[in-house]
């Protein structure tokens, strides 16, 4: 994400430093005066997006609760809103289930348990690579069985 904030940054401040109606070559046939408000945008719209998905990352999460050792995960969260969230003790965790996908992201999944699938847990509120972080749950609670699929 810095990458492409930096990227729609530089070519934002490019774009602003070209005057459009000097955007032309020197016998003057070649002339784009547009281009330089349409960079400029592009420049913009990267840069946007890139630091709204940096402003929201930070948004979803989890954490070991140091005072009552649940396991607290959460997503969307906005300013004080508490946005959607569980938790759960990892004694009371049967299962962390991660699903391989050629295509397109891996998935997670979390069942206590009783088999029951919890809410709001997937693999973004978790840091790759997610075997690791699942094995080293595992380590400290030896009932949680890691399951790999695909």
């Amino acid at each position: 994400m810095w990458l492409l904030l930096a990227f729609g940054l530089i070519f934002f401040g490019a774009a602003s430093a070209i005057d459009p109606a000097e955007n032309c070559s020197e016998d003057g046939r070649e002339c784009a005066p547009w281009l330089v408000p349409l960079a400029q945008g592009f420049g913009a719209l990267v840069a946007l997006g890139a630091g709204l998905n940096m402003f929201a990352n930070p948004n979803r999460g989890s954490f070991i609760d140091p005072a009552t050792g649940d396991l607290v995960w959460w997503q969307g969260r906005i300013g004080t809103s508490g946005g959607d969230e569980g938790r759960i003790h990892p004694s009371q965790i049967g299962k962390i289930r991660i699903v391989r996908q050629e295509d397109s992201d891996d998935e997670v999944h979390l069942y206590d348990l009783e088999g029951n699938r919890l809410f709001w847990f997937d693999q973004e509120v978790i840091p790759w690579p997610y075997e690791r972080w699942a094995q080293r749950l595992a380590a400290r609670w030896p009932q949680i069985e890691i399951e790999s699929v695909g």
